[in-house]
């Protein structure tokens, strides 16, 4: 940990695992706010995810309101001024249009595999590049895996969230023709 704390430290687009680099008495403090930043304590996880994943992307995945997240952070460290900007949305309310009478041609039900300790990432890539074009894929999740559907929709996948009534999240990815 640093003498000097940062303002500018904790912000929506820090980096997590930069973030508990600095401050690792905030990882209690996340996993209290959440139950599903309970998976920064898989080592896997913390070694990839953390270190890509943004304070913007675990407010998505923890279903915490993002203001909320960064200022109970701040405040955890002593900050006393408070982050303003607008909370950002979760998923998307409604189903995109592509959704609509839409099959899923390939899944996959990720718990066991985070669970036990590793990261779908490799498997998703490779599934979805054997996919033919307009195809849907269904990845299920115990949190909302915000940095992995955001590496896809950059690569040029188009991808919809949905909670369900388990509680657990419905990650569909369409690929399009381009991909």
């Amino acid at each position: 940990m640093t003498d000097t704390i940062r303002i500018d430290a904790i912000i929506p687009d820090s980096k997590v695992g930069a973030l508990l680099e600095e401050f690792p008495q905030l990882e209690d403090v996340l996993i209290q706010m959440s139950p599903a930043f309970g998976h920064l304590r898989n080592p896997v996880l913390r070694k990839t995810v953390a270190k890509v994943a943004t304070l913007r992307q675990i407010a998505r995945i923890g279903d915490v309101p993002l203001r909320k997240l960064i200022n109970t952070l701040r405040q955890a460290v002593g900050f006393k001024e408070e982050w303003s900007e607008d909370a950002v949305a979760g998923a998307t309310d409604g189903a995109p249009n592509w959704m609509q009478n839409a099959t899923v041609t390939k899944s996959l039900d990720a718990r066991p595999i985070i669970s036990g300790g590793g990261h779908p990432l490799e498997q998703v890539l490779r599934e979805l590049r054997e996919l033919p074009a307009g195809s849907i894929y269904l990845l299920i999740t115990p949190f909302l895996p915000a940095p992995l559907l955001d590496l896809l929709k950059k690569q040029g996948y188009q991808v919809w969230s949905r909670k369900n009534d388990e509680g657990l999240h419905e990650n569909y990815v369409r690929k399009g023709d381009g991909v």
